[in-house]
């Protein structure tokens, strides 16, 4: 099981939406089977899910004080993939969560305010070692602005390819448990998102191969090989 979270300090960045979003189409393409889990107090995954008619991705009751043993449990269920959705501050909830993840994503809309706020997460994950992804998200169309908040997300590490703009059916799809994918699957929104979990699936593919040792020989080498010859109820309490 990887463990994907959504965090940034900035409140109101998208961090729920994308995250029931790609929970969503990662169970549709395969990847599951997904479950979310909202570590935000205010609970509004919780309440997207809760009006959801679909059974998947499942939704995981838990406390961070319990976190840990029932993301243990969570993989002795066979789940695949586990997407977190965390609250809007640098919290000891936050660092929890980063700590136990494979992947950390920080969506940021192009603003002034969001790029502030993205140093302290980065300062999170980076201290503890964990790969990050930036995705610009409520984006308008044609703005310098959403090429300036790409330019200078750069500078602080990977950031996703595919930019997600500002629709209202993100919002509408939302408000009965519903994504884009569900409503339209003609919709530049829809297209958005499947390219988005493509390139996220992508490094969580990276990030499943086992490290190789080195090999002494440099023959063996050449052809990939080490020494020995061997290339490497609906919701849950």
């Amino acid at each position: 099981m990887q463990i994907m979270a959504f965090a940034s300090q900035k409140g109101g960045a998208g961090k729920t939406t994308l995250a029931g979003h790609i929970a969503v189409q990662a169970e549709r393409m395969g990847a599951g089977p997904v479950a979310l889990l909202d570590a935000d107090p205010q609970g509004s995954l919780a309440d997207w899910w809760n009006e959801r008619k679909a059974e998947t991705p499942v939704f995981v009751h838990t406390s961070i004080a319990r976190l840990e043993d029932d993301i243990e449990r969570l993989r002795g269920f066979g789940i695949e993939l586990l997407v977190i959705d965390t609250p809007p501050a640098i919290t000891d909830t936050i660092a929890e969560v980063i700590s136990l993840s494979d992947l950390v994503v920080i969506p940021t809309r192009p603003s002034p305010h969001d790029l502030r706020s993205v140093a302290r997460t980065v300062d999170v994950a980076e201290n503890m070692g964990k790969p990050l992804v930036f995705v610009v998200n409520g984006a308008s169309a044609r703005a310098n602005i959403t090429t300036d908040t790409a330019i200078a997300l750069s500078q602080y590490g990977t950031l996703a390819p595919s930019i997600i703009h500002q629709r209202t059916d993100f919002a509408s799809s939302m408000i009965d448990g519903r994504t884009v994918m569900e409503i339209s699957r003609k919709s530049r929104s829809n297209d958005e998102i499947i390219a988005l979990w493509s390139y996220l699936d992508g490094r969580l593919e990276r990030l499943r191969r086992p490290t190789m040792r080195p090999p002494a020989n440099g023959l063996l080498h050449s052809f990939g090989l080490t020494q020995d010859h061997q290339p490497q109820d609906r919701s849950l309490t």
